[in-house]
Parts: C-alpha cells; structure tokens; sequence
C-alpha cells in the first residue's frame, strides 16, 4: 500500500493565531449581520498556504471540546491563568467547523480531552502505514515527533515553519521529543499554568535532562545532585510526577477517523458558496 501524508491541524491554534494577529488593528472584519471573521479568514489563508507547501493526500482538523478536560480534575488550577476569549472570536467557534465541513475536512474532538491528545492518537494510529505532518503553533506538539510524524511548527508571516522530524530534532532541541515532557514536569508550563519543581528553570532541566536522561534517572542519582537541586526536587516531587503527567498528550484517547473520509478533495461550488456567505471576495481565487 502507498504511504499518503496526512495533514493533522490543530484547529483552535490556527483560530486564535488568525484572529490575534489580525484584531491587534481592530480589524475584525464583520458580515452585513455583524459576525465577526477575521479569525476565519486568517485560518484559511494560514491552511491552505500550508496546503500548498506540504501537498497532503489528506486532512483532519483536531479541536477542543471546552476548557474541562481530565487535565483540570488532576489540578484544577491547569490553565486557569487564561481569560474568557474575546467576544468577537466566539461565535467563529462553530462557523470555523462549517467551513472546515465545506471542504470535506472532518472536524475531530472528543469531550473531557484536549485537541492536542486527539492529534496524537490519530498521528499514531496512521504513523505506521503514512507520514504525518502536524500543523500547529503550539511547541507543546512536538513532544509527539516520531518515526513517520513531523511537526510544522507555523512562525512569524505567512508561509514560515520550522518542521521538526527525527533526524533533526536532537540537533535543534538538545533532548529527544520523549524527554520533552519530562523537561515540562521539571520546569513546569507557565501557560498551562502547572508549576513543575519551583526554583528549576529550562536551563537546569535540560542539563538534567542530558545528563540522567529522565526524571526517573535524576530520582536516581539524587545523592550527586546539588544539595540545593536535590532539596527543590525532593520538596516538589508531588507536584513533579503531577506535572509530568498534565504535560504528557495522550495518544490512546477513543477517537479515530477513517482516512477515507479525509481524502483531500472538496467541490469547489459548495466551498464558494460558503465564502459567499461569509462575505470573502477574493478568497475563491486562492483556492
């Protein structure tokens, strides 16, 4: 069977990148009615510039299903530092997955669970038999770069990413992607919102991390820590294993999708027609 490339997007990192980066200028870009867009349009022209970069034979599109997932019942302070998005971008929310449908895109998510573990699971499920290419702005993600799955990490201006894959991932991280999560367990995720060991910073994680491999490793050789290292990790060890655990995407969630269904092939009079009413001009002639 012939390997296709499958196109994983992270859907709501698309969205708010989209809409962030157009809203700063108060451009929110509104229908006759008033609903705001901008977010809308600025996804499509971030996905179908990718689109055109990384020729998938298939896409899915990964979305949260609201801010409660298993991550808040183990520590209900996860991600609490965030505030209620902007209300022009919530009703984007459920026009964004209409337009994803237009294009025959499916939209995934699954309740109690974060697009990101949803994003893994698929990668994994396909991994074996395709490549996958993850589309995201979110560095959490690459913590899932393997064998067959790259993660296209999207920077500044339109059409810039850095593509993290096996071969290139030591040389550009100092680490594996394995010990990624480990390093959050360490140092904690300050948008996420989970503390990790108080007083260790990216740079003593790394150098932990490269030294005794895991967290396990260093738990190991506490004895050849420095006492004040040993001492923050022996005070925290709780809150370590705990943090470990939120930063870790899980790849076994239950969710699949046929990848019959994500066949890269949409009817062109059906995407108009819904541009059309979004009241986009000039979007048709990108496509």
């Amino acid at each position: 069977m012939e390997r296709q490339k499958v196109l994983l997007i992270d859907g709501m990192a698309l969205l708010f990148r989209g809409f962030y980066a157009t809203a700063f200028r108060g451009n929110f870009m509104k229908t006759k009615k008033g609903i705001p867009t901008n977010g809308i349009y600025q996804f499509l022209r971030y996905f179908l510039d990718a689109k055109n970069q990384f020729e998938p034979s298939h896409v899915i599109c990964c979305w949260d299903m609201g801010s409660k997932t298993f991550r808040t019942e183990l520590f209900d302070r996860y991600k609490g530092n965030r505030s209620e998005p902007p209300e022009e971008l919530i009703p984007q929310f459920d026009l964004i997955k209409e337009v994803t449908e237009a294009f025959n895109i499916p939209n995934v998510g699954l309740e109690n669970y974060e697009a990101d573990d949803c994003i893994g699971t698929l990668a994994k499920q396909y991994a074996n038999m395709h490549d996958v290419i993850i589309l995201t702005g979110d560095q959490d993600i690459l913590q899932l770069v393997d064998d067959g799955i790259e993660v296209a990490i999207m920077k500044k201006g339109q059409g810039n990413y850095d593509v993290f894959h096996q071969a290139n991932f030591l040389e550009k991280k100092g680490i594996t992607p394995k010990q990624l999560i480990d390093l959050k367990g360490l140092m904690g995720d300050t948008s996420d919102n989970y503390p990790g060991v108080k007083g260790i910073g990216e740079k003593t994680a790394l150098k932990l991390l490269q030294e005794y491999n895991s967290i396990e490793g260093i738990l190991e050789n506490l004895e050849n820590l420095s006492k004040g290292i040993r001492t923050k990790i022996q005070n925290e060890i709780d809150m370590l294993h705990l943090s470990r655990h939120l930063a870790e995407i899980k790849c076994d969630v239950p969710v699949s999708c046929s990848l019959d269904n994500a066949l890269w092939n949409y009817d062109h009079r059906q995407v108009e027609a819904k541009l059309t009413e979004l009241e986009f001009k000039n979007m048709p002639k990108w496509l």
